[in-house]
C-alpha cells in the first residue's frame, strides 16, 4: 500500500485528492495546522480513514515529525495562504507560508529521504497567478512569469525552488501550474463560490443582492476534482517535470453570473449585482487562459467537466445547503 502525505488537506484540493488516493488504495496522511482548526470536523466526517498530523509549513521540526510517522512515498504540498486579496493585506505572512513554506517542506523531504533523494516524490501546487501580467496567450510552461500580487510572487518563489531542488539534488519534484479550479467545496471568500452562494440565497428569498469587484476579469475555470487527478498523474511519471493544468477556455465574471442566474430562472441579473471598488485588486490580472497540451500528451489528462456544468454544480450544491439550513 503506497503512502501519501498531503499538506493543506482541509482545502478543496486536499479533500478531493484524499478521496482520489483512498480510492486507489493509498494510506493517506494529512498535515493540519492548529488544534482548533475549524475544518477539522469536516475532514473527520468526509475522510475518516485519513490519519491527521499537527504541523506547520513554517516549522521544519513538525514537518520532519510528520514525515517520520507517515513514511510517505508521495508528498503533495497544497498548503498555502491561497486567497489572493488577503495577500496584499498580509504580504509578509503570505511570503512565509506560501513561499518560504515550500522551501521548508522541500528541505524536510530531502533530509527525510537521505541517500536516495528521489525515493519520495514531491508535488508543488504552483498557480496561474504566477503569470500575472501575461506575456503571451495562451500561457504555457515556458511563458515568462510576471506575478501581480504578493500571493503570485510567493508562488513563483516556491515554483523555482521546486525546480532548483529537482536540479540540485535529483529529487523527483514536480509542479502543477494549475489555473483556476472551483467546486462546491471552494471557500465562500472566493468570487465563484460567493456568486453561487448568493444566487442560491437570492433564489430562495434569503438575500437581496451581491456586491462584487471587477466583472470583466477573465479566467480559465475548471473543476477541482479533475485537477487533482492531474496532480496524481504527475507523480506517476518516471521523470519529474512541470505542467500547466487548464481547460484552454476563458470566461468572464459576467459569464459566470449569466449561467448561475439563468440556472435558477433569472435572466436579467443587473438589479441583483452591485460593484464596489473595495473588491478591486490593486494590480489586476485581466486574462488567464492555459495551454495544457503537454499535460494531455505526457499525462494523458483532459478536463471532464465543462464550464456551464461547473457553475450549475456549484449553484445546485448551495441551493441544497441553504435549504438544509447550513
Amino acid at each position: 500500500m503506497p503512502s501519501a502525505l498531503i499538506t493543506g488537506i482541509t482545502g478543496q484540493d486536499g479533500l478531493y485528492l484524499s478521496e482520489l488516493l483512498l480510492a486507489k488504495g493509498y494510506d493517506v496522511h494529512g498535515l493540519i495546522r492548529g488544534q482548533n482548526n475549524p475544518k477539522l470536523d469536516l475532514v473527520h466526517e468526509l475522510l475518516p480513514d485519513v490519519q491527521l498530523h499537527t504541523g506547520d509549513l513554517t516549522d521544519m521540526s513538525s514537518l520532519i515529525r510528520a514525515l517520520r510517522v507517515s513514511q510517505p512515498d508521495e508528498v503533495y504540498n497544497l498548503g498555502a495562504i491561497s486567497f489572493v486579496a488577503y495577500s496584499w493585506e498580509n504580504a509578509a505572512l503570505t511570503t512565509d507560508v506560501t513561499g518560504k513554506g515550500v522551501l521548508t517542506m522541500l528541505e524536510a523531504v530531502r533530509l527525510h529521504a537521505g541517500d536516495d533523494p528521489a525515493s519520495v516524490r514531491f508535488y508543488q501546487a504552483s498557480s496561474s497567478e504566477m503569470f500575472g501580467k501575461v506575456q503571451e496567450t495562451p500561457q504555457r510552461e515556458s511563458t515568462l512569469l510576471w506575478p501581480r500580487s504578493p500571493y503570485g510572487v510567493a508562488k513563483v518563489f516556491g515554483h523555482y525552488m521546486t525546480i532548483n531542488y529537482r536540479e540540485s539534488y535529483g529529487m523527483h519534484a514536480s509542479s502543477g501550474i494549475l489555473f483556476n479550479h472551483e467546486s462546491p467545496r471552494r471557500g465562500p471568500e472566493f468570487v465563484t463560490r460567493k456568486i453561487s452562494q448568493a444566487v442560491a440565497r437570492i433564489k430562495l428569498g434569503l438575500q437581496d443582492d451581491v456586491t462584487l469587484g471587477n466583472l470583466d476579469s477573465r479566467r480559465d475555470w475548471g473543476f477541482a476534482g479533475d485537477y487533482v487527478e492531474a496532480m496524481w498523474r504527475m507523480l506517476q511519471q518516471d521523470t519529474a517535470d512541470d505542467f500547466v493544468i487548464a481547460t484552454g477556455e476563458t470566461h468572464s465574471i459576467r459569464e459566470f453570473l449569466d449561467i448561475a442566474f439563468r440556472h435558477v430562472g433569472i435572466d436579467d441579473w443587473a438589479s441583483y449585482v452591485k460593484q464596489d471598488p473595495r473588491f478591486m485588486r490593486p494590480a489586476e490580472v485581466d486574462l488567464l487562459i492555459g495551454d495544457a497540451t503537454k499535460a494531455n500528451e505526457v499525462l494523458g489528462w483532459k478536463p471532464t467537466v465543462t464550464f456551464p456544468q461547473l457553475v450549475a454544480m456549484m449553484v445546485d450544491a448551495d441551493l441544497e445547503a441553504q435549504r438544509a439550513g447550513w
